[in-house]
């Protein structure tokens, strides 16, 4: 992968970056049509609509319910080796270290005129993260952007990721959601 880092100082170099961008290929303009089919469609049938698309895209023979039970997270558990869940649990430990020294707090102060000054830091109440499945493995994605999300305070996470050919979540990313703290899996 070629990663090109541009400094724009100037007008004159925004106006050749922007030439620049605009011969390249975007995806998007090729998907769009399809996206909106999809949402609209999901937003008509529910979960109806994904199990059709689990089955057309991920798992063929995937059957309901889409919420993953505390028995596929403890087979999960029990399916991989002591020392892939301790990689695991000391990953998460270290993430959850680092991220503790980054936490903003709220902070104010009260001028001489009577104003006063600073921030209230607030986590938002509930977030939804999407952990890329299916015939890849990203427990790390799920330790990396849960993890912060619990130190900041956010309550409720809730996350989706597709099944594999047969069926089930990857056993692993089962175990970093369990270790990092997400509150329910589809």
């Amino acid at each position: 992968m070629i990663c090109r880092i541009l400094h724009l100082q100037s007008e004159q170099e925004w106006v050749k970056a922007s030439q620049w961008l605009d011969g390249r290929f975007n995806p998007g303009d090729s998907v769009e049509g399809s996206v909106r089919e999809i949402l609209a469609n999901v937003r008509e049938k529910g979960d109806e609509a994904l199990i059709d698309y689990t089955r057309r895209f991920d798992c063929p023979e995937f059957a309901a319910p889409l919420r993953v039970s505390e028995q596929d997270i403890a087979w999960a558990a029990a399916s991989i080796s002591p020392e892939h869940r301790e990689q695991i649990s000391e990953a998460a430990h270290n993430i959850r270290t680092f991220h503790k020294e980054q936490l903003e707090k709220s902070w104010f102060q009260t001028r001489p005129d009577g104003s006063i000054l600073g921030q209230r830091v607030l986590p938002v109440d509930r977030v939804g993260l999407y952990v890329p499945g299916g015939k890849a493995v990203y427990p790390s994605s799920v330790l990396m952007n849960v993890i912060p999300a619990k130190v900041a305070g956010v309550e409720q996470i809730i996350m989706t990721t597709p099944p594999g050919a047969d069926g089930k979540v990857y056993p692993s990313t089962l175990v970093a959601a369990k270790e990092a703290g997400v509150d329910a899996i589809y």
